[in-house]
């Protein structure tokens, strides 16, 4: 499964991980050395995370159940926390430099496709 951002048909990620369960939302990417370059870990549900204890930064997407992108964030940094985005359906962790690479804004349509 790829993710694309609808408004600029830039690929974020060709190989996306899904974290639904209870166990794999509280262990995210805890533990990993780093996030490949086009991977991308989906936590669902989800309207806030840390990156307490990681390794290296990530750019993250909180996203709306319609797809919309409600708030980019580039290069969070370990030992950091976001705000809770009540509207998240659920957020999209990539390698940082991602979302500046592919233009990817708050407002834009991220669509996964298969």
């Amino acid at each position: 499964m790829s993710l694309v951002n609808r408004r600029t048909g830039a690929v974020l990620a060709r190989e996306v991980e899904r974290a639904v369960s209870v166990r794999a939302r509280l262990r995210g990417l805890l533990g990993r050395a780093g996030l490949a370059e086009g991977a991308a870990l989906v936590i669902e549900p989800c309207t806030s995370i840390h990156t307490f204890f990681m390794r290296f930064p990530i750019d993250v997407a909180f996203v709306a159940r319609d797809g919309r992108v409600l708030r980019a964030i580039s290069d969070l940094r370990p030992w950091r926390a976001t705000r809770v985005y009540p509207a998240a359906a659920l957020v999209v962790e990539l390698p940082a430099g991602t979302l500046q690479r592919t233009q990817t804004r708050d407002g834009d349509g991220l669509e996964f496709v298969v």
